[in-house]
């Protein structure tokens, strides 16, 4: 077959599915993208109980950062309510933190 013969086809070759990006899930892009975020919020956190001398601060900014780090794995290993479970515990430790830095 040759591209003269009128019956020929040209392959066809698949488009991309809408959404389909870093490893083709839009879902756990979504949520990476809110782990690194929300990991942007607690190293302020950090760094503004480091400032403010801040002892207690920190540590509940470093206890929100670590449980956010297990949650990151929990994810990995598809670990529903374990990640469940430490984000809660991430999000009170860093409103502790604020709350720490506010009074």
């Amino acid at each position: 077959m040759s591209d003269d013969d009128p019956s020929y086809e040209w392959p066809s070759i698949p488009s991309a599915p809408l959404g389909a990006g870093i490893g083709g899930d839009l879902d756990r892009s979504a949520i990476a993208i809110a782990i690194v975020f929300g990991a942007v919020i607690i190293c302020g956190l950090m760094a503004a109980s480091l400032v403010y001398k801040q002892r207690d601060g920190f540590l509940f900014a470093l206890g929100a950062a670590t449980a956010a780090w297990f949650a990151g794995h929990a994810m990995l290993f598809d670990m529903p309510r374990v990640y469940g479970v430490l984000i809660v515990i991430s999000a009170l430790m860093a409103a502790a933190s604020t709350i720490t830095l506010v009074t």
